[in-house]
């Protein structure tokens, strides 16, 4: 199986503090991991990103995340 993205979703990764610093000023949602747990069932990690299912709807979406501190931002359901 061959990844099409991961050339562009490494390249987005340093870049990827800065990326939820804006959030954050924007106002934006963050969790950490437990309260991700408590919201959503993880389907998937393909780092910058995260596949979820919301549990308060069940609608499949996607996070964005950092590594080191561990944080997850910008919801966005899936089609």
């Amino acid at each position: 199986m061959t990844d099409d993205t991961a050339t562009t979703r490494a390249a987005m990764l340093p870049g990827m503090t800065d990326e939820l610093a804006a959030h954050v000023a924007a106002g934006g949602r963050v969790w950490t991991t437990d309260e991700l747990t408590e919201d959503f069932t993880v389907l998937g990690f393909a780092a910058p990103f995260v596949v979820v299912r919301r549990k308060s709807d069940m609608a499949k979406g996607s996070l964005m995340f950092t590594h080191r501190p561990r944080y997850y931002w910008g919801w966005q359901a899936g089609e």
